[in-house]
């Protein structure tokens, strides 16, 4: 149920004008709806990505013309504004080739958190100020609040669990946290669905987009080889003693804790341990190998506090799927971190996000260098 807005707040709301960005997904197709029932007038942005011709197109994908035509359909069916935002150039720099050649470095990068923080959060709200928008609204699943005490924006995570994207938002800023405004924050998807199909919003009954948008297939390896094929090169896969146990056919192809696709037999399970980049040597060990206590990460940015000056207990999460976990995080810097877990993680991967929380709320995150010994 949308909660009443007193008329004098409505008339107020109707001269602030909210650019939603619009992917041709049920999320933000409510998100816009939502704020435009609050009052707010509303205008809808969407991205275009990726060039289809490249790549197949899919259903799912937030990327395709049938995305665009969809976002379309539901500006008209709400009787807003909608432009197409021309982002090609912009993502395949920062977030394709970025994707490319970080797992030649041997990293697991994570393009969608990359793509919030340099796309949609920077060029895209730029966009919007520039189209006379106050806010920029998104889909997302997380919360934004106000802390009149600390004068700090927080952002905490989404009333659904299970659909909490807070991990992939720790990159924002004070001045962004500011001028984001993130409606779906305190509904459930259940809940979503059912506003979507009540308005006759086209999208109510489109799929989930899949996990990395300009690959419709999933298959990240078909990915690399096209773009990067001759930058692959086989090598020897070793234990961590470094014995010779097979080859492996490009460490791009990896990633810490995989066990599939490895070519090795053996009488116990073998998993990925480390990547090794310089040496071109990929190295497994048996499934208690694979579990690191401690990390360090860079590029760190927080959002509750200013920065950390001592250690502080916290919990955090290695993955967007992982269950968050004690730690204390240590500065050891400028804008680097050592985080000492409780508990062994399994398959800490350098390239992925670690983010860290206290309760429900972000304190912020950085990415994984790697998993190193001792305290």
């Amino acid at each position: 149920m949308i909660t009443q807005i007193k008329k004098s707040r409505l008339h107020s709301l109707n001269s602030i004008r909210v650019a939603v960005a619009m992917s041709g997904g049920v999320d933000s197709s409510v998100a816009a709806a939502l704020l435009q029932k609050q009052g707010y007038e509303v205008i809808g942005l969407t991205m275009q990505l990726w060039p289809r011709e490249s790549i197949t197109e899919s259903e799912t994908s937030c990327c395709g013309s049938g995305a665009i035509e969809d976002a379309r359909r539901v500006a008209n069916k709400l009787g807003i504004p909608h432009y197409v935002i021309n982002c090609r150039a912009l993502f395949e720099k920062k977030v394709v080739v970025n994707f490319s050649s970080q797992y030649l470095a041997g990293k697991t990068p994570n393009p969608c958190i990359r793509c919030n923080d340099l796309i949609k959060f920077d060029y895209l709200l730029k966009k919007a100020r520039s189209l006379e928008a106050r806010y920029l609204a998104t889909g997302h699943y997380a919360q934004i609040k106000y802390d009149r005490k600390t004068k700090r924006y927080h952002l905490s995570k989404a009333k659904d669990a299970k659909k909490d994207q807070s991990y992939f938002l720790y990159t924002m800023t004070q001045q962004q946290l500011a001028q984001i405004l993130l409606p779906l924050g305190i509904y459930t998807k259940a809940r979503v669905r059912i506003l979507a199909r009540d308005w006759e919003l086209a999208t109510a009954d489109r799929p989930e987009s899949q996990e990395i948008c300009f690959i419709p297939d999933n298959d990240y390896r078909r990915f690399l080889k096209e773009r990067i094929r001759s930058d692959i090169k086989k090598g020897p896969v070793t234990d961590t003693s470094g014995k010779k146990l097979g080859i492996h056919q490009g460490l791009p192809f990896y990633t810490i804790g995989q066990r599939k696709g490895l070519g090795l037999a053996a009488v116990y399970p073998l998993y990925v341990k480390a990547i090794d980049q310089k040496r071109n040597v990929l190295v497994i060990a048996p499934k208690p190998d694979i579990y690191e206590q401690n990390l360090l990460a860079d590029k760190v940015n927080f959002i509750a506090i200013k920065e950390l000056s001592k250690p502080i207990k916290a919990k955090a999460k290695i993955r967007s799927a992982h269950k968050a976990a004690a730690c204390t995080i240590s500065p050891v810097g400028q804008n680097r971190v050592r985080v000492e877990f409780a508990t062994g993680q399994w398959a800490i991967t350098p390239g992925q996000a670690v983010v860290f929380y206290k309760g429900n709320k972000v304190l912020g995150g950085g990415t994984i260098i790697k998993a190193v010994s001792g305290r």
